[in-house]
């Protein structure tokens, strides 16, 4: 069985005016506006990121000349997004960047113009960039070339200047795969991750590798973090949105679908792929089951307020945002217990409530936490990857953590589901701690329900 990979952090927002101010400048492009641009791409703030470099590109496009510097950042920007072609473009046109070359060789990769890829790397290596990542990347592209016996001498030939170092790992395993030797290749690709969990290609292949073995859930999983940081990996994003297809989450695949195409317009399986899903949308259905639903649906949707309860037990449903039955079966006795003035006699007495309309304390209560711990439909790979993140890289205080396992909130996604008020009911829990959460997950980009 294939191991599990640790799901990497959130990247932090970027100033949109830093953006634009960093993007407009003709100030020289090094690795620090490399890494900036990096930041940018994160989700939350992608539809600005993208904003910002077309109007960049319209602006070269627009010109006569434009300097070296504008076409590095344009060109790295372009890359970022998945726009590779458009990329090669403008970052062919740079000279003496050592920076631009070397994201001009990984353009060409993707391109699969390993040859070039090769020259560009040795190119950046004598502009100065750092010569061990850039020897590292030309053996990665002679192997793809074909060249595996010149590729496994350079790579022995740097062994001790580069076996702390993640892409190592990640072309040693290639070898080892590239020569039959699977299990080699496997054990390599996971130290590779263990030393950067954002490594988008050896997350990739051991993806792959459990798609083969039918571990789907797995490998969707390992997908969803390959895309959790840029360049945009337009492979990892098709295979994810088949293997969404094939689970019938078909909402999440043509997002997948729909997002390829967004980085290029040109790319005819994802169009293909799209409008399979859009011709399977007709579903049949078991027009029993929908009537047997729909009058449980009437019987959850009931309202507390309906019922005579003692005003103890009212009060504390209040606190809790407790409106319905179904609401009632959606929190666990242990919460309920959690809440202020919330006792013994009030848990029975809405237990004996429940018993009389055929539902229990807690029947949904499983439901409910499987619905909080997967994220929304709507959101992308990274965001799904950051809502599944356990509670504990929070870094909570001794109080605000306590409060989590009263609730029994093991995941960020589950806080998520939360509002200010259901937080607030819970014993020992008050407005500094609430404030401590706001922050923690501000600077994830991401807020509590209703919030």
């Amino acid at each position: 069985m294939l191991h599990s990979t640790p799901t990497p952090a959130v990247t932090t927002l970027v100033e949109i005016n830093d953006l634009r101010d960093m993007l407009g400048n003709e100030s020289d492009f090094g690795s620090a506006h490399y890494a900036v641009l990096q930041k940018a791409t994160n989700r939350q703030q992608a539809t600005a990121f993208r904003q910002e470099v077309d109007a960049l590109r319209r602006s070269v496009d627009a010109e006569a000349h434009a300097s070296d510097s504008t076409f590095a950042k344009l060109g790295v920007s372009l890359h970022l997004l998945g726009q590779h072609q458009a990329a090669f473009n403008y970052l062919s046109r740079t000279t003496n960047n050592a920076v631009a070359s070397f994201v001009c060789g990984m353009v060409c990769i993707s391109l699969e113009r390993f040859e070039d890829a090769a020259e560009y790397f040795s190119t950046a290596a004598g502009l100065g960039h750092d010569a061990v990542e850039c020897e590292l990347q030309r053996v990665g592209a002679l192997r793809m070339n074909g060249q595996r016996e010149q590729a496994e001498a350079a790579l022995r030939k740097i062994a001790s200047k580069a076996v702390s170092r993640a892409d190592y790992s990640f072309q040693m395993g290639c070898l080892l795969a590239d020569k039959g030797d699977t299990l080699g290749g496997i054990e390599y690709f996971e130290r590779a991750v263990d030393m950067d969990p954002h490594h988008t290609r050896a997350l990739f292949w051991l993806a792959g590798e459990n798609c083969r073995h039918g571990n789907d859930e797995e490998a969707i999983r390992l997908y969803e973090q390959a895309l959790s940081s840029p360049p945009l990996h337009i492979g990892a994003l098709l295979n994810l949105g088949l293997l969404y297809e094939d689970s019938n989450r078909l909402e999440q695949a043509a997002f997948c679908f729909r997002r390829v195409l967004e980085a290029d317009p040109t790319n005819d399986k994802a169009r293909l792929y799209l409008k399979d899903i859009d011709a399977s949308e007709g579903m049949y259905y078991d027009e029993d089951s929908v009537k047997a639903e729909q009058k449980r649906s009437q019987t959850l949707t009931r309202a507390i307020a309906d019922f005579e309860l003692s005003v103890r037990s009212r009060n504390c449903l209040e606190r809790l945002g407790m409106r319905t039955l179904g609401d009632l079966t959606e929190m666990s006795e242990q919460e309920l217990m959690s809440s202020r003035n919330f006792g013994d006699t009030s848990l029975k007495e809405i237990q004996e409530l429940l018993e009389q309309n055929g539902l229990s304390v807690g029947c949904n209560a499983m439901t409910r936490k499987s619905e909080a711990a997967a994220p929304p439909k709507d959101l992308s790979p990274e965001q799904r990857s950051a809502m599944e993140q356990p509670i504990s890289d929070l870094n909570l205080s001794v109080r605000a953590r306590k409060c989590m396992s009263r609730l029994n909130i093991s995941a960020i996604g589950e806080l998520l589901s939360r509002s200010p008020d259901d937080l607030l009911s819970s014993k020992n829990f008050g407005v500094t701690s609430l404030n401590e959460i706001r922050a923690k997950l501000g600077d994830m980009g991401l807020h509590l329900r209703n919030d």
